[in-house]
């Protein structure tokens, strides 16, 4: 698929998957184009674990409760690490939000669905590290978004966009 329609075509889908599995070759791309992102001074924080072993899958929905990781077939844990790229600056946000975009766009591109989950696994409950405990993940990493990856089972909806007129300008901000 063309970058441009893939990005076009994105959507954050919260529901059902078909019972298909997601090969460890689409799997692959998805991941190497989640690394292929930009990282700030090239630090490179972003790192990635991609879970379709049915018992893993089972132990993280059941840590998480979430119903967008119901019927995935498979997910992609995104972990960080808080490195300092420039003075006293890390950019490992950015890190991995570009990563991130990445990934849902080559998971689009290949004909799948998904949707970032963060805010569940960041929150002061500590979902996240009860599952990079589950998967072997040192303490210097931090999980900070899953990705379900799998072919949507129901209809896409798309979100309402604000026009380009009201968010975007040429040489200077512009009130509508």
């Amino acid at each position: 698929m063309d970058v441009l329609k893939a990005i076009s075509e994105r959507s954050s889908y919260r529901g059902s998957y078909k019972d298909t599995p997601v090969s460890k070759e689409d799997l692959r791309a998805i991941m190497e184009a989640g690394l292929a992102a930009p990282s700030g001074c090239n630090t490179q924080t972003t790192s990635l674990i991609a879970v379709n072993d049915p018992d893993l899958l089972a132990h993280i929905r059941q840590l998480t409760q979430s119903p967008m990781l119901e019927t995935a077939p498979a997910v992609i844990c995104v972990l960080t690490q808080r490195l300092i790229a420039y003075r006293d600056r890390s950019f490992y946000v950015q890190d991995y939000a570009a990563a991130i975009e990445n990934m849902l766009l080559a998971a689009v591109g290949l004909g799948y669905q998904s949707c970032w989950i963060e805010g569940q696994i960041t929150d002061r409950d500590a979902i996240g590290r009860k599952i990079a405990d589950l998967l072997d993940v040192p303490d210097e990493y931090e999980m900070v978004c899953i990705l379900p990856v799998g072919i949507a089972a129901d209809s896409v909806k798309k979100a309402k966009k604000k026009p380009f007129s009201q968010r975007a300008w040429f040489n200077g901000f512009k009130t509508v």
